[in-house]
């Protein structure tokens, strides 16, 4: 995960989405059945541990969210994600409302990615998986 050094309210990027589903707007109406029911497929894939199939699936869904709104990402994201693509990630998607934030992918060659990445002025964000909820960690 890389954080992309752009922030945007996720209000913005959302009005216009919840507008349009209101006004059942069928292309986003479709669009947001369609990543549910990614969601679903990537739930299975995760808990069949098939993680190339998820990467798979984040990039479709990558490629769906980007159709709900304009503000969704902008030309420097796009230029890092096809980096990112090009250099050992299988797929990623912008985490959150979109508009910036983070870049999350899943790499088979790691080593190369976080090179790539940070060699292109990313700052990578390390996670992991935790199964008991969520936790704050302060440093001090």
């Amino acid at each position: 995960m890389f954080f992309t050094g752009f922030s945007r309210s996720a209000s913005d990027v959302l009005r216009d989405q919840d507008a349009r589903s209101k006004q059942s707007d069928r292309e986003m109406l479709d669009n947001l059945h369609f990543i549910k029911d990614l969601g679903y497929q990537s739930k299975e894939a995760l808990e069949s541990g098939d993680l190339q199939c998820f990467a798979e699936l984040m990039n479709i869904h990558w490629e769906h969210k980007k159709r709900r709104s304009s503000g969704m990402t902008n030309s420097q994201i796009d230029e890092w994600y096809q980096l990112a693509r090009r250099n050992g990630a299988v797929g990623g998607k912008l985490i959150g409302a979109g508009g910036g934030g983070f870049l999350m992918f899943y790499a088979e060659d790691k080593v190369r990615l976080r090179r790539t990445m940070r060699e292109a002025g990313l700052k990578e964000m390390r996670f992991r998986f935790d199964f008991e909820g969520t936790k704050v960690i302060v440093q001090t």
